[in-house]
């Protein structure tokens, strides 16, 4: 049964749509411990579970952020999104239509939705110069009829990305670019066939600090002034709260929480948004900040029972091992998978490893502090 979705409702148009996606990728070769066992238990070989029963919209003239640790699926997602693979489960519907398999289709689809890649020195081929990079998509695409026709849409897209002049970048090489400009370049790249819904991956990640704010401004004001679809994908929720209009944390390849921006980060009502929150760069904190306990995301062929949160929980309970959590309201438009949201009775907390009690159950409303020092479980290892 698909669970309900976690993407708060709004009334601006939605343009794309995810119903339920789900990929599981076929794990090769021998597989050790749980992996293995699941798969003499189901009969079938062990997949890795990237991305489980995902659900949301991406809406005009909004920027929709998608937050979490790696490995938690946030770029298996966008993938999907963008038509790269092919859903497990699951359905995309595009102006209120599914994704069609023809290769005209698919190729109007991806005239449609763009997508922007995380390194830009990846992205874009050495070997080639500013100019050969931008003329590609108005070529596959037919949107330039002669020469002196695709300088200027050339030089036009450059300007919308503020690389002003145009002609001191139009023959320049990767190498010769700073990062920022080079992920400029990529996003032209995407802007180039008119998207209305572009998907931004960790664009600024490989950027230095000092220039990150610039693109993210370049993508507000595209959303603003074209009502683009963005959706931003990041580990950063500090950021994610400065361009977003909706925030969806991700852990394991679940939704856990979603809402406006505003209410994802001031009244978190999920204990792992509160952990993010917590170890993000706060000016304001006094006391520093101190991790503990062990802890690190389940694994993803094999992974836990019920909450996929639960081993690192600090109120886990025996119902959030029997029982997937579905989406509770946490206020206006903002809804939590926690059970600690459930109005009905629930079992006492749990003990953890340690053999200290953990607190019991709390109300909604006080879950909206967030964890500090202390309270804070391990965050694990980056993969």
């Amino acid at each position: 049964m698909t669970t309900p979705t976690l993407d708060a409702p709004d009334m601006t148009a939605t343009l794309l749509e995810a119903r339920g996606l789900t990929k599981h990728f076929p794990v090769h070769g021998a597989v050790r411990g749980a992996g293995r066992r699941v798969a003499r238990r189901r009969g079938s070989g062990p997949v890795v579970h990237a991305v489980d029963d995902v659900s949301l919209a991406l809406r005009a003239a909004r920027v929709t952020a998608v937050v979490g640790e790696s490995g938690s699926g946030k770029s298996t997602l966008a993938r999907l999104l963008a038509g790269l693979i092919t859903p497990t489960a699951g359905e995309l519907l595009l102006d209120g239509r599914a994704m069609a398999r023809s290769r005209r289709r698919r190729l109007d689809y991806a005239k449609t939705v763009q997508m922007v890649l995380q390194d830009p020195f990846a992205s874009l081929n050495p070997i080639h110069d500013v100019h050969y990079h931008l003329s590609r998509p108005f070529k596959v695409h037919g949107l330039a009829r002669s020469g002196a026709d695709l300088d200027g849409k050339i030089a036009a897209v450059l300007e919308r990305v503020a690389l002003t002049p145009a002609d001191a970048y139009l023959h320049k090489y990767p190498h010769e670019l700073s990062g920022g400009q080079r992920q400029r370049v990529a996003i032209a790249r995407a802007l180039a066939v008119q998207p209305r819904v572009l998907l931004a991956d960790e664009p600024v990640s490989m950027l230095d600090v000092s220039i990150r704010l610039g693109v993210l401004n370049l993508l507000a004001d595209l959303r603003d002034s074209e009502q683009l679809a963005i959706l931003y994908i990041t580990h950063d929720i500090a950021s994610a709260r400065y361009l977003a209009d909706t925030i969806i944390v991700m852990y394991a390849g679940q939704e856990v929480e979603s809402g406006p921006a505003v209410h994802v980060t001031d009244t978190p009502a999920h204990p792992y948004t509160q952990l993010l929150l917590s170890a993000a760069p706060d000016p304001e904190r006094v006391t520093a900040v101190t991790l503990r306990g062990a802890g690190a995301p389940p694994s993803a062929v094999a992974p836990p029972s019920g909450c996929r949160f639960r081993l690192r929980c600090p109120h886990a309970m025996p119902i959030c091992a029997e029982r997937v959590p579905p989406a509770f309201p946490a206020g206006d438009g903002h809804v939590s998978a926690c059970w600690l949201l459930d109005a009905g009775p629930k079992s006492p907390a749990v003990t953890t490893r340690a053999g200290t009690p953990e607190p019991p159950a709390v109300s909604s409303c006080q879950l909206v502090r967030p964890i500090t020092g202390e309270d804070a479980p391990d965050l694990g290892e980056e993969r």
